[in-house]
This record gives structure tokens, C-alpha cells and sequence, in this order.
């Protein structure tokens, strides 16, 4: 079974680049036709898609933060990675790393402020 995990600091300042790492273990992030992606909650809101990663490197990210957002991976080390630039305390969320097949991350929490 597909394990993922987040990681990252938990606290970003405004203007700043928020940085997570998502670590994927029991799979493979190039296995074929399979799709790795970032979604945040902000509080008090519904889930948003950030952005996904192909198997193949191809990335796609939300048109709304599509000028913020790098999705990038490693897979010498099955890692897929979301920077997000400028950042606003509207930024502020848990954000999750989550697979195709079903799994998701348990979640960190990031809180943009001074």
C-alpha cells in the first residue's frame, strides 16, 4: 500500500516561498499512468487542488495559482515536491499530498504570518 508523508516548515512569512516535500513510500512515483497531487484546506474551507505531478514529469497546476505554483520531483530519492511563491496569510491551509489510487498524506499545517 502507498504510504505518503509530508514535510516541511510550519511556518512561512508573507512574500516568502512556502517549500513541502512529499515522500512516497510502498510505490513507485514513476510508475506508469499514475498522478501525484498537492490539495490544501484552508480553515473553515473546502479542499483545493493545487497541482499534480505525472509519472512521467508532466505537471499541471490550478489556473488560479498556476503563477505561484512548482511542482517538481526527485525520484532518486521517490520524493515529489510544491513550492508556492509569494505567499499571503490567505495562503494559510493543511496541506495534503495525496496519490491517484487513493492515498493521501496526513496532512501539515502551514500558518503564513509575520
Amino acid at each position: 500500500q502507498v504510504q505518503l508523508q509530508e514535510s516541511g516548515p510550519g511556518l512561512v512569512k508573507p512574500s516568502q516561498t512556502l517549500s513541502l516535500t512529499c515522500t512516497v513510500s510502498g510505490g513507485s512515483i514513476t510508475t506508469n499512468y499514475y498522478y501525484w497531487t498537492w490539495i490544501r484546506q484552508p480553515p473553515g474551507k473546502g479542499l483545493e487542488w493545487i497541482g499534480s505531478i505525472s509519472y512521467s514529469g508532466s505537471t499541471y497546476s490550478s489556473p488560479s495559482l498556476k503563477s505561484r505554483t512548482s511542482i517538481s520531483r526527485d525520484t532518486s530519492k521517490n520524493q515529489f515536491t510544491l513550492q508556492l511563491r509569494s505567499v499571503t496569510p490567505e495562503d494559510t491551509a493543511v496541506y495534503y499530498c495525496a496519490s491517484m489510487s487513493g492515498s493521501w498524506g496526513q496532512g501539515t499545517q502551514v500558518t503564513v504570518s509575520s
